[in-house]
């Protein structure tokens, strides 16, 4: 008797199931069908839990918002370094990818990859315990720290400090590599990791530790002079006071620019409609994110390595804008 109460009720599921699978299907359809002749752009993030996806939200929103023939629909990936070869491949079409990983993508010769926009500046710093011990981060020698997702291009910009002030990221701490950047926080604040490696305004895990009294921890004006001459891609940049909660004074430190980069063949047309819409809607992007409020067209003129580099569509509409001679 059980047993049949459990086959229907296992019938029932698999009904339901079916059923929900139709009405998604036919949900999916009536979107497809109330959109005609919408493009839609693929636009690849990171894992849930870090920047990225929180970027990529408020950029899809405000790109949709502002150019009713393009449809952005963002991706989670596992972030900059498996959004390079996407690209490359052509299985996205823009994507959202960190300095560390954009600059040498971008310097290769006859890289096929082009600029859509800069995202914003990322200046890098390690996150603690406000009751921690730490005070330098040569104090996080041989202890556990979080450096990040292993496909992030914060967890790179994180070794590449390390490696140049003379701690080997894999010998002289206990690296953890997060399989979610979300998991990041709670191992500081309950004592798994020491520290936890990040970078930006707004970056959600540094949120979550300063909003439980968290303390920041960057490189000395002698480290930030180590790093930049082995690593002459970045640059020195300063967290402004008041970006995290209990944050009351500026943060010197080292970083680089994040960009959303196009996938080779990309059309002119629509890398024009992108940086339109963008343009058009940098208030509402900064509104929505203060990490965008970097986000603008003058920025992505600077922060572009060469002016090449930049998408064609882009710089069509710059120029139209007076941006760009």
């Amino acid at each position: 008797m059980t047993g049949g109460k459990l086959d229907v009720c296992a019938e029932r599921g698999e009904t339901m199931t079916m059923t929900l699978r139709i009405l998604t299907g036919v949900a999916t359809a009536l979107v497809a069908a109330s959109a005609p002749g919408q493009t839609a752009i693929s636009l690849g993030t990171a894992t849930p839990g870090g920047g990225f996806p929180v970027y990529g939200a408020a950029f899809t929103d405000v790109v949709n918002a502002n150019e009713p023939a393009l449809r952005i629909e963002p991706r989670n990936t596992k972030g900059s370094t498996e959004n390079v070869p996407l690209l490359e491949a052509g299985s996205l079409d823009i994507a959202l990818v960190q300095g560390e990983v954009a600059n040498p993508a971008l310097t290769k010769p006859d890289t096929p990859l082009r600029i859509i926009t800069a995202m914003y500046s990322s200046p890098g710093m390690f996150v603690v315990r406000g009751d921690s011990p730490y005070r330098a981060i040569a104090d996080l020698r041989g202890k556990p720290v979080a450096l990040g997702a292993q496909g992030s291009g914060l967890t790179i910009l994180g070794r590449n400090v390390l490696g140049a002030i003379g701690i080997d990221p894999d010998r002289d701490i206990q690296a953890i590599y997060l399989e979610r950047a979300a998991d990041g926080p709670a191992m500081v604040l309950d004592g798994r990791a020491a520290a936890l490696w990040g970078a930006g305004v707004g970056w959600p895990g540094f949120t979550a530790v300063a909003k439980a009294g968290g303390r920041f921890i960057a490189p000395d004006a002698e480290e930030v002079k180590r790093v930049l001459a082995k690593h002459p891609s970045l640059k020195p940049i300063t967290m402004p006071a008041g970006s995290y909660p209990g944050q009351d004074a500026p943060i010197a430190t080292v970083g680089s620019w994040s960009f959303v980069l196009a996938r080779p063949g990309l059309s002119d047309d629509a890398a024009y409609r992108i940086a339109r819409a963008l343009h058009k809607g940098e208030a509402a992007l900064g509104a929505k994110l203060a990490q965008a409020r970097e986000t603008t067209a003058a920025n992505t003129i600077a922060a572009a390595p060469r002016a090449e580099l930049i998408h064609p569509g882009v710089t069509k509409y710059l120029r139209e804008a007076g941006l760009l001679r």
